[in-house]
């Protein structure tokens, strides 16, 4: 079992982030929402930040925009989750050498697909 850490959980049913959050419970991890504006997200409590996760965490799946994921990406290299998983749409290029330098495996796909498919 992984801690995923869902970086822009949303209780909305038809939020991506969402539907990540049902996949991942449903194939055995850990799904930890990351959102400012919430205090839990499908009944596990929701964090505003990496920084404030108490677990460690082994993947972070990103569903916020580039424009809004300066904080989010310097507590990643602070905490060392394994991978972070950029969802379409998040794509952060300029992120990416920085991250790998600091031992951080980069994907860019989507979590949905990795988990229907058996690759996460």
């Amino acid at each position: 079992m992984e801690n995923v850490a869902v970086v822009g959980a949303s209780p909305k049913k038809d939020r991506y982030s969402y539907q990540a959050m049902k996949a991942l419970e449903k194939k055995g991890h850990n799904p930890i929402p990351v959102a400012t504006a919430r205090l839990e997200v499908l009944g596990r409590k929701a964090y505003p930040s990496l920084a404030e996760i108490p677990e460690h965490i082994d993947t972070i799946t990103v569903y916020i925009s580039a424009a809004h994921q300066t904080s989010m990406l310097d507590e990643a290299v602070r905490i060392k989750p394994r991978r972070i998983i950029f969802n379409p749409g998040t794509e952060n290029h300029t992120a990416y050498t920085q991250l790998r330098q600091a031992g951080i495996e980069v994907v860019e796909s989507c979590t949905l697909i990795m988990l229907s498919s058996n690759e996460f």
